[in-house]
């Protein structure tokens, strides 16, 4: 965009945006009309140049906002930017006056009144702005009268600004919904020497959306860096409008907090319970972990799918107990916290694909009972299940972010349940379910005719049946937790027992595939032994 033919005054800039900055726009072409709009040094320009010129930084807005990769702290920069540039273009709005002067301007994203006074202005009567719904009542006479008789007022309303000066960065360590209630307004004193002001100024805000019960409003000004209440208060409020008072000006807005149900504040007990649960389940995870690799060749199976299965129980668990344990840190951040959730959804996708390969290779040496091992090597190997059991639920959460990005990052750094996103999860998982609970009528189907064909290799069918007890209970293990979640709908009883089911699964499958399995058990006597023999030649060495 170039508006040259509009800047016929000295050191007015064209403010232009590249054509790749048209193709592509990136937060470094916001960066860039800011920083042009940053280098303007005439104090007076006409209406339609600033409109214009206004007119490019809220386009520049709007791009920035598309920007997937900014984080909110980032668009708070940004916002600031916004802010800046806009108050600087509207203060050359204000033209020098022996009466009075006004100003009204609305585009896209903004509107603008802007009041001048001068030393030969009568004016008795406080001036009310009003732009967007939202009124201002200042003492621009006392100001004025401060001010040799001259003073101006401007009181401009953001459409779009709540998206980059965002209600999360109010209170962020309190753990309730934030709501903007309000447009984002702001109120300056351009080319006025005294800024003091005797009396508080007062803002009627039209609310933007309805209370909700047991909610607190709050009048907050932009710190920069978060949204603040020093200086504020709430002067009275109905159920659309708030009017509150400040003894500054700066950037305001009305924030509503929601407290979280009962159920969801930080129960010590709860707190506790879940902390040991997870601890005791990731110390079993970590014992499976280390029997697999330590029996590996004594175990008649291909162990690639329960190895990674308990790998990624074992990272998502211990993931998710530093994030509970430091959710105060994180959720401050909301970069962070969205980050978090989607590896969480990553491990827990992971360890159901890999549980429902587990079922395939089950299906597979059923079907081929006479040729279990060739087979396996032959048509999985370990290579291969690999890229299967991590791409698929890569490619899930990948889908996830795309479609919606801002899917992760809630209250607890886990999926958002707003749009339905939280079927990202469910969704396969169910699927999951529902194929192996068909692997397994097949698998049954196929063990009883073989059962009553293969007299000879009835060992290896009872080996089979066996095999298959354990890999059903291990889906029991996993998908029953899950599935309970779909009850829990505030339930104490029902959320502990979902805790202790989904903390104890290292546990369950420690029991299942480890203490559960004769080789396993002859391989810890011999380990028992072998340590039993160590410690008495120490205990005699010593004496």
């Amino acid at each position: 965009m170039d508006c040259s033919h509009f800047c016929p005054q000295v050191g007015v800039p064209n403010i232009t945006v590249s054509s790749e900055c048209q193709a592509n726009f990136t937060s470094g072409c916001g960066e860039d009309v800011f920083n042009q709009i940053g280098n303007i040094t005439a104090q007076v320009l006409p209406s339609q140049v600033v409109k214009t010129y206004l007119s490019v930084v809220f386009k520049a807005q709007g791009q920035l906002l598309n920007v997937s990769t900014l984080n909110p702290q980032k668009l708070a920069t940004y916002g600031n930017s916004v802010l800046n540039t806009t108050e600087k273009l509207v203060s050359t709005l204000v033209k020098p006056t022996d009466t009075t002067d006004f100003v009204n301007m609305s585009l896209d994203g903004l509107d603008i009144q802007a009041f001048t006074v001068g030393p030969k202005a009568n004016l008795t009567e406080i001036p009310q702005l009003s732009v967007k719904n939202t009124q201002m009542d200042i003492d621009l006479i006392q100001i004025s009268d401060n001010n040799n008789g001259s003073a101006a007022v401007a009181f401009m309303s953001y459409s779009n600004m709540e998206n980059m000066l965002k209600p999360s960065f109010f209170n962020p360590t309190n753990n309730s919904v934030k709501t903007m209630m309000s447009t984002v307004v702001s109120a300056t004193l351009p080319k006025t020497p005294n800024t003091q002001l005797s009396t508080p100024v007062n803002f009627t805000l039209q609310h933007i959306t309805d209370i909700a019960p047991d909610s607190t409003l709050s009048c907050v000004y932009w710190n920069n860096t978060e949204w603040i209440v020093d200086g504020c208060e709430l002067l009275q409020s109905s159920t659309s409008y708030s009017v509150c008072s400040c003894v500054h000006l700066s950037t305001f807005a009305l924030i509503m907090e929601i407290n979280p149900p009962p159920g969801d504040n930080s129960d010590p007990l709860m707190e506790l319970l879940n902390t040991v649960a997870v601890a005791v389940g990731l110390f079993f995870l970590s014992l499976t972990l280390l029997t697999l690799a330590l029996c590996r060749q004594n175990l008649r199976r291909n162990l690639t799918p329960l190895t990674n299965l308990c790998l990624s129980l074992f990272l998502a668990h211990l993931l998710f107990l530093l994030t509970q344990k430091f959710l105060q840190y994180i959720r401050a951040n909301q970069t962070w916290c969205a980050v978090m959730a989607g590896v969480l959804h990553f491990l827990f996708l992971s360890a159901f694909v890999w549980m429902f390969i587990e079922a395939v290779m089950l299906f597979i040496s059923v079907k081929n009972i006479m040729k279990i091992r060739s087979k396996q090597e032959e048509v999985l190997g370990w290579r291969c299940l690999t890229v299967i059991g991590y791409v698929i639920p890569l490619v899930v959460v990948g889908v996830s972010v795309g479609l919606y990005p801002d899917g992760y990052g809630s209250d607890q750094c886990w999926i958002k349940t707003d749009r339905d996103f939280v079927w990202s999860f469910l969704g396969p998982v169910c699927l999951i379910l529902t194929l192996n609970f068909i692997i397994f009528i097949t698998v049954i189907i196929i063990l009883r005719t073989a059962l009553s064909k293969l007299s000879s290799e009835r060992s290896q069918i009872k080996q089979m049946r066996v095999l298959v007890f354990k890999t059903l209970i291990q889906i029991v293990i996993l998908g029953g937790p899950w599935i309970l979640g779909f009850f829990v709908d505030g339930s104490n009883v029902l959320a502990i027992v979902f805790l202790f089911l989904n903390s104890q699964q290292g546990t369950f499958i420690f029991l299942v595939h480890c203490v559960l399995n004769h080789e396993v058990r002859q391989q810890y006597r011999k380990w028992l032994k072998t340590f039993c023999r160590y410690f008495r030649l120490q205990y005699k060495t010593g004496k």
